[in-house]
């Protein structure tokens, strides 16, 4: 296969964690690391699966109300350090930096938020997700050495790719991702816009 890489360290921070399992279980069994934040965390822990809390990472809380955890640059230089680049593999080990092979995030469910008509304004506001979406676009552009699966409508691809390759992926199945990722980018924000619109 061309330009294999292989999945040794995933990190995982989803809103929705149905369907979850069977990922966790074939990645576990091929010897992948998870971290996570919060109520993941502690999700895949009850599977009995180990897993590094991001805050052992960066040496921060999640802070602000939950409005920052993952914004750091020991998750986001393990994303986005470009594993052929010899300045890039310097620069990690000097700060630290460990690759992250794998996201698997999802958004907050604004569209979902703006369409309950007990949602007060604020409520809305706070469906604006930061972080995964910056996870997102992030591993997306790192496409050649991260695998980027945006929301679950993706599990499926991933699993088959597990099943039938072990923690191991393609170039070409590391962009077809990473186009997927773009799209849910796209999605998101576009609702974004369009509520902002109806309240101008």
């Amino acid at each position: 296969m061309t330009n294999t890489k292989k999945i040794k360290t995933a990190l995982v921070s989803v809103f929705h964690k149905d369907g979850l399992d069977e990922i966790l279980a074939k990645l576990h069994a091929e010897g992948v690391e998870f971290v996570s934040t919060g109520g993941t965390q502690s999700f895949i822990e009850s599977l009995g699966y180990p897993c590094k809390a991001v805050e052992s990472i960066t040496s921060y809380p999640s802070i602000l109300g939950g409005r920052v955890k993952t914004l750091h640059p020991k998750i986001f230089g393990g994303i986005l350090g470009r594993r052929e680049l010899e300045s890039d593999r310097e620069e990690m080990a000097k700060y630290d930096i460990s690759n992250i092979d794998l996201v698997i995030v999802d958004l907050y469910p604004f569209e979902q938020t703006v369409a309950d008509p007990n949602a007060t304004r604020e409520d809305i506001i706070e469906k604006i997700d930061i972080g995964g979406i910056s996870l997102i676009r992030g591993a997306a552009k790192n496409f050649n050495d991260v695998v980027i699966v945006p929301s679950k409508a993706e599990y499926g691809m991933l699993l088959d790719i597990l099943n039938q390759n072990g923690a191991a992926t393609t170039l070409e199945q590391r962009q077809q991702f990473a186009t997927k990722a773009f799209g849910v980018s796209s999605s998101y924000d576009t609702a974004i816009a369009r509520w902002f619109a109806s309240k101008a």
